[in-house]
């Protein structure tokens, strides 16, 4: 059997220069290792684009710790990409050849279009296949890719000239924020943006992803803000973050320890072209996305095609290699599942999260079996999981983590009816389970689920023959008490004859 193949990935950026190194196993790509460095390549440009001996130095640094972890691989094996400081520097052509040198591969200077292109395809790779037309938003160090796409096929591209180092260097070149300093971005943003926003329309997308580290950053901020972990981008959300940055006068690292300080030096340029972004484009929500362009160059020299949702594969990927016992995992997950009933409120999204907790909820066992679903939780908030977002990844260690023991480590997730509707299913299914025996029937339905009490019926006469079920669902309704919630066990009996 041959080897796994490693590919490794080089996306020299405006504003930071990253590194991926993959193994590619059953068409998929797992992540090995990654490097990045805010070398800020953009920032050494004059004002007649000009790149700076010292911004020269920082990048063939940079690309010399790179280089040496690239030894070994095959020319065929690693791609490295420039984008738009390497496009427009009038003098790229004296700095390419020791930049290549300092690197030991060839690199590849992209038109805009094309960065465009890699980044559609690695954000597509990152998120669930669907037919709907999504609009991806990348706003890198000195260009703002805009992309139409459906399912892994691009079908609008534009990339505009304005980033978040070039608008920094710009209109916050000493870090202040002032309300005439953020219009004046705003304007030069919707400026750009208006030349092509006709083409970008809301009638022409379902949905607003955006990649890269801008994006994240503000994900990160604006859902603390509001106490929400779906990692949405909203206007309201990018409005209330611009009038704390002038209230402030600026973004202090230090209130923001959530966010990497080298992205927190260009974030008040980076929000003040979302803002336009959302404004031009009429968008009302945008989710951030895990993948970006260093993703896109693996998947394009793969050369890999079809619509196989990577979250499942990564999904069975993880049962084989934590030895789940897959058995168990499918009992439990079919017993929470007739447990939640209709309490999904018509949601896919919450059966199928569900499922991945159901099958995932004992992969601590391979660490220890005391406390092993704080091990579940950590491996899956921590892992590599290709095609979860980290939005995914800590929802579902949050519901794994609560699937067993005390209630209030996941207390903020009880607040939320699904979850709180998710978590009742995967508990009381786990403790049905608890012999691994396969059950005849499940004697539990979950009737309503809110804040303070939660309903379920109850078949007592399956019960009468259980005692160790009956003790269990005992310290069950114990542990809801606790996080001032009661859990009513009804009579199956006595409701039917109600009804």
């Amino acid at each position: 059997m041959n080897p796994p193949r490693t590919l490794a990935s080089v996306d020299l950026g405006s504003n930071s220069f990253h590194l991926q190194v993959a193994r590619v196993v059953d068409g998929q790509v797992f992540p090995l290792d990654a490097l990045r460095e805010p070398v800020r390549l953009g920032a050494g440009l004059s004002a007649d684009k000009i790149l700076s001996a010292e911004s020269q130095q920082r990048a063939l640094d940079c690309l010399a710790r790179f280089g040496q972890r690239l030894r070994g691989l095959a020319p065929d094996d690693v791609r490295a990409v420039g984008t738009n400081a390497f496009r427009i520097a009038k003098n790229i052509d004296a700095f390419l050849p020791a930049a290549e040198e300092a690197l030991g591969f060839p690199i590849e200077v992209v038109a805009g279009r094309e960065e465009a292109r890699l980044i559609y395809l690695g954000v597509a790779h990152s998120l669930p296949p669907s037919r709907a037309r999504r609009l991806v938003v990348d706003i890198g160090g000195g260009s703002t890719e805009c992309i139409i796409g459906q399912s892994y096929r691009p079908i609008r591209l534009e990339s505009l000239y304005m980033g978040c180092v070039s608008y920094t260097l710009r209109y916050f070149p000493d870090g202040v924020v002032t309300a005439d300093s953020m219009q004046r971005a705003r304007l030069a943003a919707l400026t750009e943006l208006e030349v092509v926003a006709h083409e970008f329309t809301p009638a022409d997308w379902a949905q607003a992803v955006g990649s890269s580290g801008s994006a994240r950053a503000l994900s990160q901020i604006i859902g603390e803000s509001s106490g929400l972990d779906d990692g949405v981008i909203t206007m309201d959300g990018l409005e209330s973050l611009v009038r704390r940055g002038i209230r402030s006068g600026g973004f202090d690292p230090r209130d923001y320890p959530q966010v990497r300080t080298d992205r927190m030096q260009v974030l008040a340029a980076g929000l003040a072209i979302m803002c336009s972004v959302f404004e031009a484009f009429g968008i009302e929500r945008m989710m951030p996305a895990e993948g970006a362009m260093r993703q896109g160059i693996l998947y394009d020299m793969l050369g890999r095609s079809g619509e196989k949702d990577l979250r499942g594969a990564t999904v069975t990927q993880f049962q084989r290699r934590y030895q789940v016992d897959v058995a168990q995992a499918s009992a439990v997950e079919q017993t929470a599942l007739a447990i939640l009933g209709e309490l999904d409120g018509g949601d896919e999204s919450v059966r199928q999260q569900l499922r991945w907790a159901a099958d995932l909820h004992e992969l601590g066992l391979s660490v220890e079996h005391s406390g092993y679903h704080k091990h579940s939780s950590y491996i899956l908030r921590n892992a590599d999981m290709p095609g979860f977002s980290r939005a995914e990844q800590e929802a579902l260690a949050n519901l794994v983590l609560g699937h067993r023991g005390k209630l209030g480590k996941v207390a903020p997730s009880l607040r939320n009816d699904l979850r709180r509707a998710q978590i009742v299913a995967l508990r009381l299914a786990t403790l049905l389970h608890r012999s691994r025996h396969p059950l005849d029937g499940v004697p539990l339905r979950l009737l309503a689920c809110e804040q303070n009490l939660i309903r379920v019926s109850l078949d007592t006469a399956w019960l009468e023959t259980h005692p160790l079920t009956q003790a269990s669902l005992a310290e069950e309704v114990r542990q809801w008490q606790l996080v001032g919630c009661e859990l009513r066990l009804e009579q199956a009996e006595d409701l039917r004859r109600s009804a």
